[in-house]
């Protein structure tokens, strides 16, 4: 049985990864994660044990991962391990850093050396594919989308550390002929994402009856895409992505926050009516868009991003099949459903309080 090596692997895209991968491919699936705060165990429960190994570990321990890659042997390396709340890497820049740059060099250097040790039949099929982010390339005007030509540009410590590996990645297959793919998403959204993101924290906020904080004036647009096609994409770019390769994979859902903010205050209407919350009515309010609070924006927020996914339709056939709104749709539902997980997840409610305000100053 072939070896699939997922890093990150009990994280928010990882585990929908995860679980698609072993849905559909025959692969024996490794997940190597360190288990922070945004990657839990309980995000895997209930699945195939007999394919699915775990090993808690930071990418950026060579000695770890460069023992389990050169002893498991994985046919695919795919690195999701990272690093990625913005607001985070604005209070805390250090780990972002650590865990983006450093982690990604040190699986690139432990692929390089299996890489060079396999047989050439094993040489022709092995490939590293690393998950990346639009936000490399820093932020539009009102016009145009990101492409894979598109200069990069990143405005924040995360996208900057992204930015980073990208690069490495690059490099590693033009010195070192590691056969690399690399991948570029919009906005993520789904099941298992850490509700200290938008979605899933404008959702439980809601229910909780407590402030629903829109950055700025609400006008910043993201391209939405539902994680399940951004998993599938990523499996499409596996088996038909040529090596050295970049493909953008994007949602085709344009939205600003307070678009999103809006639809899921009515989605949430429809699910759980606002006249049958007692914690809104102990706040004297009578619906979910009451909750809405504009705040401080975030520093170096960028304006809007786009994804052109010209690229993967021509040459690999993806395109993602779940519209903006059945997604979110679908989503509402996933959270109302799984408040065990989401409680088991994030204990503490102040954990969603606001962080990034750190000034530039």
């Amino acid at each position: 049985m072939e070896t699939m090596l997922v890093t990150g692997g009990a994280g928010f895209i990882g585990v929908n990864f995860v679980r698609m991968a072993l849905e559909r491919t025959d692969a024996r699936i490794l997940v190597l994660d360190k288990f922070t705060y945004a990657g839990h165990r309980e995000s895997l429960a209930g699945l195939d044990t007999q394919r699915l190994a775990i090993v808690e570990g930071d990418i950026a321990d060579a000695d770890l991962t460069h023992k389990l890659i050169l002893e498991e042997k994985p046919r695919w390396i795919v690195n999701f391990a990272a690093e990625s709340h913005v607001d985070r890497s604005i209070e805390s820049p250090d780990e972002f850093l650590r865990t983006n740059i450093i982690g990604t060099f040190q699986l690139l250097e432990a692929a390089r050396q299996l890489h060079e040790s396999l047989a050439q039949e094993d040489r022709d099929v092995f490939r590293f594919l690393h998950v990346s982010t639009d936000e490399v390339y820093g932020s539009l005007g009102p016009e145009g989308a990101f492409s894979e030509t598109t200069p990069y540009a990143p405005n924040s410590p995360y996208a900057a550390s992204k930015a980073s590996a990208d690069h490495l990645v690059r490099a590693w297959f033009h010195t070192y002929g590691v056969p690399t793919l690399l991948t570029n998403c919009s906005n993520n959204y789904g099941p298992y994402q850490f509700p200290e993101k938008l979605i899933p924290l404008m959702i439980l906020n809601a229910v909780d009856a407590t402030d629903l904080p829109i950055y700025g004036d609400g006008s910043n647009v993201r391209d939405w895409i539902y994680v399940e096609d951004h998993c599938d994409g990523i499996l499409t770019v596996l088996r038909k992505g040529v090596a050295g390769e970049k493909y953008n994979l994007g949602g085709g859902g344009e939205r600003t926050n307070l678009q999103v903010v809006d639809s899921i205050c009515e989605l949430l209407e429809t699910h759980r009516p606002a006249n049958e919350n007692a914690a809104l009515g102990e706040r004297g309010l009578k619906s979910y868009r009451e909750l809405r609070q504009f705040v401080t924006d975030r520093p170096g927020h960028d304006r809007r991003y786009a994804i052109d996914g010209t690229k993967a339709a021509r040459e690999l056939g993806w395109r993602p099949s779940v519209g903006v709104d059945e997604g979110f749709r679908m989503t509402v539902a996933w959270y109302l459903a799984h408040q065990n997980w989401c409680h088991a997840v994030q204990k503490d409610p102040t954990e969603r309080a606001r962080l990034g305000l750190r000034s530039r100053s």
